[in-house]
C-alpha cells in the first residue's frame, strides 16, 4: 500500500518551517519534504521522510509517484525576485519548468486516484505591474484581476504559472480523445511582503521590512533600499500559513476562483522603523536607496483587496500592523537572538 502524504516543496523556506509544523500536529498527515539543501535538524521529527533534490528533476519525482499517493501539494519552492534579476534564466527553469514538473505530477496522481489532488500554489504582489508612483496612490487597493504588468522576472514567472495552474485544472489536454475528467483541485494565494520572527529571507524585494528589524535585535546598523515613504502591504508568517491551511480546509464549492489575495496591513519604511525603535531604541536605519530594487518596490500596489478571501473561505488576519510586532515579532525575535 502507498501511503497518503502530503508532498511540500521548498520545506526549508520562510513558509515551510511553519507549514511544517502546524500540519505535523494535524491527525493522520504525514509529510514528505523535498528541498534542494539539506532540511533544517528542527524541522527533521515533524517529517515522514526528507528528500534532498531538485523540481527539475524528473526522474525523483517519477519516484515519488511510484511510492505514494499524493493528495495535497504545497509548492513553496521558487527563486524570489531580487535574485530572479541576476539570473533570470535560471529562475525561469526553477519557477516555471519546475512548477510544471510539479503539476504534471499532480495530474498523474489524480488520474491514478481517481480524484482531485489539491495544488495549493504561494504567489506574489510580484505579478501586479503599476506604472508610476502616481497612479499607484491613486489606485489604492488592488483586485486579483487589475494591473497585471509585472516588471519582473520572478513576476512574470509566477503569473504564468498561476495561468499554467487554472489550465491544468480546468482544461488539461481539452482535445486529446483520452482526455480524463479527472483533474487537480488548483488553489492559488498572492501573497504581500512576508515578515518571519524565526527566519532571515533571502532574495526578496521586499525583504527590507524583516531586515530592519532583525538588524536591529543584533545591534546592527542596516542600510534600508527603499524610500521611507515606501508603502507596501505585509503579513507576519503565522497568517501566511494560516491563510495556507484555511484555503486547503476550504470546500471547493465554496471557491469562486482560483486565485486569492491575502494581506494584513501596509505600513511605509519610515512606521515600520518606527516601531521597531520602541523595541530597540539604539536601533539605527540608514536611508540608502537602491534605485533598481525602488522601481520594483514602486510597480507594486500600495494595498490588495482580500475581500474575495475573506467572502469565499472566511479570510482573517489575526495580526494587524500593532499585533503583529508587540505579540508577534518582537518577542520571538528577542528570545532568537537571547539564546544565541
Amino acid at each position: 500500500m502507498r501511503k497518503e502524504v502530503v508532498l511540500i516543496t521548498g520545506a526549508n523556506g520562510e513558509i515551510g518551517h511553519g507549514l511544517i509544523t502546524h500540519l505535523s500536529a494535524l491527525n493522520n498527515i504525514q509529510i514528505v519534504a523535498l528541498d534542494v539543501q539539506p532540511l533544517d535538524d528542527e524541522l527533521k521529527p515533524y517529517c515522514h521522510r526528507f528528500i534532498q533534490g531538485d523540481i527539475l528533476d524528473q526522474m525523483l519525482l517519477g519516484r515519488l509517484v511510484v511510492e505514494y499517493e499524493i493528495r495535497t501539494i504545497y509548492h513553496l519552492a521558487s527563486i524570489l525576485s531580487t535574485k530572479a534579476e541576476y539570473n533570470p534564466e535560471t529562475a525561469h527553469r526553477v519557477n516555471v519548468e519546475g512548477t510544471m514538473n510539479l503539476l504534471r505530477l499532480a495530474v498523474e496522481q489524480s488520474q491514478w486516484q481517481g480524484k482531485s489532488v489539491k495544488f495549493i500554489y504561494p504567489s506574489s504582489i510580484a505579478t501586479y505591474g503599476v506604472s508610476g508612483l502616481e497612479e499607484k496612490k491613486r489606485v489604492g487597493k488592488v483586485h486579483e484581476d487589475q494591473y497585471l504588468e509585472p516588471i519582473t522576472m520572478y513576476g512574470c514567472n509566477k503569473l504564468y504559472c498561476e495561468h499554467l495552474g487554472r489550465y491544468y485544472a480546468r482544461h488539461y489536454r481539452q482535445l486529446a480523445a483520452d482526455s480524463s475528467s479527472t483533474t487537480i483541485d488548483f488553489r492559488c494565494i498572492r501573497f504581500p511582503g512576508l515578515i518571519s520572527a524565526f527566519t532571515i529571507p533571502t532574495g526578496g524585494t521586499s525583504d527590507y521590512a524583516p531586515e530592519m528589524i532583525h538588524y536591529a535585535a543584533q545591534n546592527i546598523p542596516y542600510n534600508c533600499f527603499v524610500r521611507q515613504d515606501t508603502r507596501l502591504p505585509f503579513m507576519v508568517m503565522p497568517d501566511a500559513v494560516k491563510s495556507l491551511l484555511k484555503l486547503w480546509e476550504a470546500p471547493r464549492e465554496a471557491l469562486t476562483q482560483s486565485i486569492y489575495n491575502v494581506t494584513s496591513f501596509n505600513p511605509t519604511a519610515d512606521e515600520i522603523f518606527q516601531q521597531v525603535k520602541k523595541y530597540f531604541p539604539e536601533a539605527i536605519n540608514n536611508c540608502v536607496v537602491d534605485e533598481s530594487r525602488q522601481k520594483i518596490v514602486d510597480s507594486w500596489p500600495e494595498d490588495i483587496d482580500d475581500s474575495a478571501a475573506r467572502k469565499d473561505w472566511d479570510w482573517k488576519p489575526d495580526y494587524d500592523f500593532e499585533r503583529g510586532f508587540n505579540d508577534y515579532l518582537f518577542p520571538n525575535i528577542e528570545k532568537e537572538y537571547n539564546q544565541s
